[in-house]
C-alpha cells in the first residue's frame, strides 16, 4: 500500500499562468508556506515555495479568482517531471497536482 497525498495552506506567490491545451486549460503558480520557530532565542521564519498545477475545472476557477497574495488550502499529489534542456542536461521539477482547493481569507495587504 502507498499514499501520495499533499495538504498545503499558504499564499499565492505570483499571478497564475494559464495555458490553453487541446485537452483544456492548465494553470500553474507558486504557493508559499512558512515555518516559524526560535533559534538562539531569536524568531526565524523559513519560506518554502511549491509549484502548483491545476487542470480542467480547477484551472478555469483559478483563472477567474486566484491572484497573487490569495490564501489557499490545497489538497493534491506530488508529481516529478524530468526533461533534458538544450544542453542535454537532465532537469527535474516537483509539482503539486491539485485535486481540490479552497479559498481562505482575503488578499494579504
Amino acid at each position: 500500500m502507498s499514499v501520495n497525498k499533499v495538504f498545503l495552506l499558504g499564499r499565492v506567490g505570483k499571478e497564475p499562468d494559464i495555458k490553453e491545451l487541446s485537452k483544456g486549460k492548465i494553470c500553474s503558480f507558486t504557493l508559499a508556506t512558512e515555518r516559524k520557530y526560535r533559534k538562539d532565542n531569536q524568531p526565524v521564519t523559513e519560506t518554502e515555495w511549491h509549484n502548483i498545477v491545476m487542470w480542467g475545472r480547477n484551472a478555469q476557477i483559478a483563472e477567474k479568482y486566484i491572484r497573487k497574495g490569495s490564501q489557499l488550502y490545497i489538497e493534491g499529489k506530488l508529481r516529478t517531471r524530468v526533461w533534458e534542456d538544450r544542453n542535454q542536461i537532465k532537469r527535474y521539477v516537483t509539482e503539486i497536482y491539485v485535486d481540490t482547493f479552497d479559498f481562505l481569507g482575503g488578499k494579504k495587504e
